[in-house]
């Protein structure tokens, strides 16, 4: 969601593209999508409930305005990821759909009216995104703990996870955020560092990594506050490059670490260098738990938000059953 420029304008899109990962199977990104990555479409009463409540309330997902694969299942099952801070962006990433250009004035109604729908949809578990805010001092920090506060206040019980931009790295903005409490600070890295010039150019890899060590040091070896990350996969990487990523989440005691297919939104988009197959993600969850991570979730269809609260829950139940601050080495779920 990290995007610079005028509504719809792109950069070049070719990239940089990586060679191959090492397992067979995988299919060149040419021609139609491979059948792993087909959704069926979803419908019926939920998913036009949650449209017309989302309408009537003002409020931005990432489903949609992100182009979410999984939107239809998530909307038929009366749950969605927030998008705060209005729908465009200050920064232009290669992959992102959200419209980039001049954002919108902040809207201090916004926190409210977001945990009115929380509660209305009686969900027990909430995710909070946004738009990347360079023009505001503080990225937009104080609206965010605005947003967990009055969740707090209108959906008791609810968890609430939070999947916040770099802040531009500032320190005081990422504290503010974290002292609102949320159950999940998750902050993605979204692709390698040798990417990152031609996918994220405004963004950096190990600022990033610093954002995510903060919400570690800020946790603690508490089991009620979470700190996770997200990586997309066919934007020319290599399986090395992706473990060394997993590597470094690891060794910074990230708790949760998701893993998905990158699908490009536009012919304007960076393209897919390829397809990874549900083998080759199957390969990469257990790699990664064996590094060291908590939980993994990898799949094609896997996106950071998807099955938020199931990635949570299943990690403390992994952990509870191992008695331990860490979850079993086999913990974590491939697939969509």
């Amino acid at each position: 969601m990290d995007r610079e420029g005028e509504p719809g304008s792109r950069r070049d899109a070719a990239g940089a593209c990586g060679a191959a990962g090492d397992l067979p199977g995988s299919t060149p990104a040419r021609g139609r999508k491979p059948a792993w990555l087909k959704v069926r479409p979803v419908g019926g009463d939920d998913y036009h409930d949650v449209k017309r409540l989302l309408r009537r309330a003002r409020l931005h997902t990432i489903c949609e305005k992100g182009a979410c694969p999984n939107r239809g299942e998530c909307f038929s099952n009366r749950t969605a990821t927030f998008l705060i801070l209005g729908p465009v962006c200050t920064r232009a990433c290669a992959f992102c759909h959200v419209d980039a250009g001049r954002p919108v004035a902040l809207d201090a109604g916004e926190p409210r009216r977001l945990a009115e729908a929380v509660a209305e949809l009686k969900l027990r578990f909430a995710v909070v995104t946004s738009v990347t805010r360079d023009d505001l001092p503080d990225g937009g920090a104080a609206h965010f703990a605005a947003t967990i506060e009055a969740l707090r206040q209108r959906a008791p019980g609810c968890g609430v996870e939070v999947l916040v931009p770099d802040f531009q790295g500032e320190p005081a903005a990422i504290a503010r955020v974290l002292a609102a409490a949320p159950d999940v600070f998750a902050h993605n890295l979204e692709t390698v560092p040798r990417l990152y010039a031609a996918v994220r150019p405004q963004a950096d890899y190990h600022r990033s990594l610093r954002v995510l060590r903060q919400a570690r040091a800020w946790a603690g070896a508490s089991s009620q506050r979470r700190v996770k990350t997200g990586v997309m996969v066919g934007l020319g990487e290599t399986r090395d490059e992706v473990l060394a990523v997993m590597q470094d989440c690891a060794a910074a005691g990230l708790d949760i670490f998701t893993l998905g297919q990158y699908l490009q939104p536009s012919p304007a988009h960076h393209p897919v260098a390829r397809w990874w197959s549900p083998d080759e993600f199957s390969d990469l969850a257990r790699a990664g738990r064996a590094l060291g991570l908590k939980w993994v979730e990898a799949g094609p269809l896997v996106r950071s938000s998807y099955h938020a609260g199931a990635q949570a829950a299943g990690l403390a139940e992994a952990e509870a059953r191992h008695g331990g601050a860490r979850a079993a080495p086999g913990a974590g779920e491939d697939g969509a």
